[in-house]
């Protein structure tokens, strides 16, 4: 038989979420806050030689932008650019440890029975951010998975799933969307923790033991795939090897991975990897692009610590409180507008923009309202409002004192959340 002359197929070229591409610009001063945008990143460079011991794939990000079923769909899984290590550990090339298979009743795997264990604590995640873009500021949106870790409405997610969103909302099992804030995020793992709003006795999933697995498992993939419903979409595979490691964006290496072949699509990330006894064994975060069947979780028992840690008030970034505005000093907005809108303050935080489903936007200000007063303290300035704001904390509730067309007001508003670097 003649030779294939077609050429070998190249790893696919990256597709990277548009509002981490986006170029970052500071905000004004005193700005209360444009998110942090990840900064780009480029392709990987050439494959390496056969003989290399690290095989490089390319990446596919769940999550993305996925046309007429999601509009604007941005938030995703994080890249696998590479995995080493195949034989490490359990589950790779030696002998597998004897154990029974493992099962919920009756047969090594009951579908039925592990969605009905799982899927009550399963969430969909919505976010919203801004880009900055030559045009200016655009509103960016995006989905994924979380899952339901303690009644009180703590969520465990990817940290990619969250990372700049101004804006987060979980739609729980029974249908009910409410909002949520960033309790702190590992990005270096890809873990974090947001917590609904307003929630209690809430199902929860049970985390299982990654380390129980072997190669040949049977595992369910649950999760918000392509943002199409209500309800998550459910998928099956066995374990296909354990002990990844994959090459992520920003020089991330992510470790201990259990690699599938149960399909994890766009606005999987972030959901639950459950074994046949419908606990958690594993954090959806990554398939590879250039090949089929071949996703990848974050093993549970490299997650649990960081939640440990980010409950506490440990991890990289930290959810801080965000009011949602950005203003400007009033001796910087044009006589001319100010007129127009029959703005008469010498002092004061004039807000040129509000962010959608923000704590301000809840509180009903509007672009062209100026700010005077919050919680009794007076606001003179732009940064007076950053300030303020800064010594809150997410969830608190604020009394906001404005002026509109020269009628004075006054609002409630309870504090969002957004991540901000420790460092």
């Amino acid at each position: 038989m003649p030779p294939d002359p077609s050429p070998p197929r190249q790893p696919e070229a990256p597709s990277r979420p548009t509002w981490l591409d986006a170029p970052v610009v500071p905000p004004a001063a005193g700005s209360n806050e444009h998110p942090p945008l990840g900064a780009p990143w480029a392709p990987p460079a050439s494959p390496p030689p056969a003989s290399s011991t690290r095989r490089t794939w390319g990446p596919a990000v769940a999550g993305g932008l996925s046309g007429a079923v999601v509009a604007v769909l941005v938030l995703a899984a994080a890249v696998a650019t590479g995995f080493v290590r195949t034989g490490e550990g359990a589950g790779g090339t030696g002998a597998p440890s004897a154990r029974p298979a493992l099962q919920l009743s009756g047969e090594p795997l009951d579908i039925q029975g592990v969605i009905d264990a799982v899927r009550p604590g399963v969430v969909s995640i919505m976010v919203e951010g801004v880009s900055t873009t030559p045009i200016g500021d655009q509103l960016v949106s995006g989905a994924g998975s979380g899952m339901v870790i303690e009644p009180d409405g703590l969520v465990l997610t990817n940290a990619h799933v969250i990372q700049g969103a101004t804006a987060i909302s979980v739609m729980l099992a029974d249908g009910r969307e409410v909002p949520a804030d960033l309790v702190g995020s590992v990005p270096s793992n890809d873990v974090a923790l947001v917590q609904a709003r307003g929630v209690s006795d809430l199902d929860v999933v049970e985390l299982g033991q990654s380390s129980a697995m072997q190669v040949g498992d049977d595992v369910v993939a649950v999760g918000n795939a392509l943002n199409l419903g209500a309800t998550p979409t459910v998928t099956t595979g066995i374990v296909s090897a354990l002990n990844r490691s994959l090459d992520a964006p920003g020089g991330v290496v992510l470790d201990s991975l259990v690699q599938t072949d149960a399909a994890i699509n766009r606005g999987n990330s972030g959901g639950p990897l459950v074994n046949a006894a419908g606990q958690v064994i594993g954090v959806n975060t990554a398939i590879a692009g250039g090949a089929e069947n071949i996703g990848f979780a974050l093993s549970i028992d490299s997650v649990k610590p960081l939640i440990d840690e980010l409950r506490t008030g440990g991890g990289e970034v930290r959810g801080v409180a965000y009011l949602g505005v950005l203003s400007a000093d009033i001796e910087n907005v044009s006589p001319e507008a100010l007129a127009r809108l029959g703005v008469e303050q010498s002092s004061g935080a004039f807000v040129a923009e509000v962010q959608p489903r923000t704590a301000a936007a809840e509180a009903g200000l509007q672009p062209g309202d100026v700010i005077v007063s919050i919680d009794g303290e007076p606001v003179d300035s732009a940064a007076d409002v950053g300030a303020v704001i800064a010594r809150s904390a997410p969830g608190d509730t604020v009394e906001i004192g404005y002026v509109r067309g020269g009628d004075e007001r006054t609002a409630t508003a309870t504090l969002g959340a957004r991540g901000r670097d420790e460092g």
